[in-house]
């Protein structure tokens, strides 16, 4: 009863200065003698800025043939085979009202187009150990790419295609692909695209063909040009139409100096968007994946990818912006029952929060269906635990991103934005510990209550304990059912979330607490807070 009386005191404490201080900087002292713990927020300016659909997925080309490590994980789940007619998949990609979509992976570079001018039969991706990925060359006919419109229509998804960027190539001495793009084939798919009013966000050059590649490498200078190329033959193909596709590249791991000259020859405008992959984790064959997971200094580790990659782009004086083209944390298809389980929701969100103060605009998840690691699960499209961790952030997280550091454990990490078509704050808490209770509240640097916002003077009235008790907060907990990390079941605030038997996704809803309250983050927890009451000018 005392403790509970002290913790209204000290949060009403916290809501009075935020009140009189208006945008002063408020203390995370004030809740120090309660033994409590505190995440503070920069209110003042955003960080960083996302597109609105920032959450994004993959869909990929892999043949149900496709094994790794002795298993073989995509069954008939990618773009060649799934079955566009499951009501799960389609409510799974309409609940995001868009989801973008990033269509592509490893063989993308390995697909032609049954558009009638590649004098070659139109064939299907089979076995080849002696090729590159293990598979010949394959075709997507144009039938196909009908029926996937027709779905994309259907579930409103926002679609990024990615272009065969081999097609002409020859090889160089120093082991690279050299000569010009061979563009004839990827024309008339565009044009095809076009003249059927197929609606693509944007055409991609390219898969992990940077650096020093995967499977195949090509230098940034030849890229460039070829990414110019690209960017004249989108103009030509949409001329009058009211707007353009964006034009991306290269879809690779981020080398610095490859990335350098790639922006520095496509400046000011001929590239929109340079995207990058992560597969940070190493092989899904790892028996270590659940403690890299769970480690604050691995997770850390990427935060220099994002951040030398904004520097180059500020450094260049380029228009283009930096996207996650492709990130499944574990490569070769993931690992059952760990990417694919609730434990990864800490690695997926930790990479959302961190990408997103770094000014990256979009991050698309390896893969929406389909290997080990897809948002659904690849047989009967019922939504992993990421899943529902993707759509809590794409419901609440808005786009302004702020400045947010944690004064207690490394184990906890946090985030904040301002809250999605809502007003105040939404907040992030990532407990990576399994032992400890975390009871956190939230100060600030340049909040306002509401009442400072109304009031013209600097004192008006000042509410009473009764009154600050009115103003509540909406959180959103995730546990694993079973406290079992590698579950595939996750809870929300206690029930656990799975479609109808109509396919429908359940309805996220959030349980009221009060805003005197701390935020309680139990151990191997996620919590999202939405706090209506805090506002913050940069979210004005």
């Amino acid at each position: 009863m005392a403790a509970g009386l002290l913790f209204k005191v000290v949060g009403f404490c916290v809501w009075a200065l935020l009140w009189l201080g208006g945008s002063a900087t408020v203390s995370t002292t004030t809740t120090a003698f309660a033994g409590g713990e505190a995440v503070v927020v920069d209110a003042r300016s955003a960080v960083g800025v996302t597109d609105d659909d920032f959450v994004c997925a993959t869909l990929d080309w892999w043949p149900p043939d496709k094994c790794d490590y002795g298993t073989c994980s995509w069954g008939h789940a990618t773009l060649l085979n799934m079955n566009l007619s499951n009501k799960i998949l389609l409510n799974a990609v309409k609940a995001f009202s868009p989801l973008k979509l990033r269509l592509g992976g490893s063989l993308q570079d390995m697909l032609i187009y049954d558009t009638g001018d590649s004098g070659q039969p139109c064939t299907p991706f089979t076995k080849n150990t002696s090729a590159m990925f293990g598979f010949s060359q394959g075709c997507l006919p144009l039938h196909r790419w009908d029926e996937l419109n027709a779905f994309f229509q259907k579930s409103g998804a926002r679609i990024i295609f990615g272009l065969n960027a081999l097609n002409g190539r020859v090889p160089m001495p120093d082991g690279s692909l050299g000569g010009p793009w061979n563009y004839t084939n990827a024309v008339s798919f565009i044009h095809y695209t076009v003249n059927k009013g197929y609606d693509i966000h944007g055409w991609e050059l390219g898969n992990e063909l940077s650096g020093s590649g995967v499977g195949a490498r090509i230098d940034a200078d030849q890229y460039a040009a070829d990414v110019i190329a690209l960017k004249h033959i989108i103009d030509s193909s949409y001329e009058g139409k009211p707007s353009k596709p964006l034009v991306l590249a290269p879809g690779g791991f981020f080398d610095a100096a490859w990335f350098t000259e790639l922006v520095s020859k496509t400046k000011p405008n001929q590239m929109d968007v340079i995207t990058h992959h992560i597969y940070n984790l190493g092989p899904g064959v790892d028996d270590h994946l659940i403690e890299k997971i769970l480690d604050p200094s691995y997770l850390d580790g990427e935060a220099s990818t994002f951040s030398n990659l904004q520097g180059i782009l500020k450094a260049a004086g380029t228009s283009a912006v930096a996207w996650v083209g492709e990130a499944g944390g574990a490569y070769n298809s993931g690992h059952h029952l760990v990417t694919d389980a609730f434990v990864f929701s800490f690695w997926y969100l930790d990479q959302l929060g961190m990408s997103s103060k770094y000014d990256t605009k979009s991050y698309c998840r390896q893969t929406l269906v389909g290997g080990n690691y897809g948002l659904l699960n690849t047989t009967t499209f019922e939504p992993n635990p990421d899943y529902y961790s993707a759509l809590l952030w794409h419901r609440l997280m808005g786009n302004m991103v702020l400045s947010t550091t944690f004064n207690g454990t490394n184990k906890i990490r946090a985030y904040a934005h301002c809250a999605r078509d809502s007003q105040g704050i939404t907040l992030l808490l990532i407990n990576l510990n399994g032992n400890n209770t975390n009871h956190i509240y939230i100060t600030s640097e340049g909040a306002q209550t509401q009442s400072a916002r109304k009031e013209s003077r600097r004192f008006g009235h000042i509410p009473v304990v009764g009154e600050a008790a009115d103003l509540t907060r909406e959180e959103y907990h995730l546990t694993p059912k079973d406290g079992n990390l590698q579950s595939q079941q996750v809870l929300l605030n206690g029930n656990v979330l799975a479609t109808d038997a109509n396919g429908d996704i359940p309805k996220l809803e959030p349980v009221q607490v009060q805003g005197t309250q701390p935020i309680t983050v139990g151990p191997y927890s996620i919590v999202f807070a939405h706090i209506p009451s805090f506002y913050a000018p940069a979210c004005r």
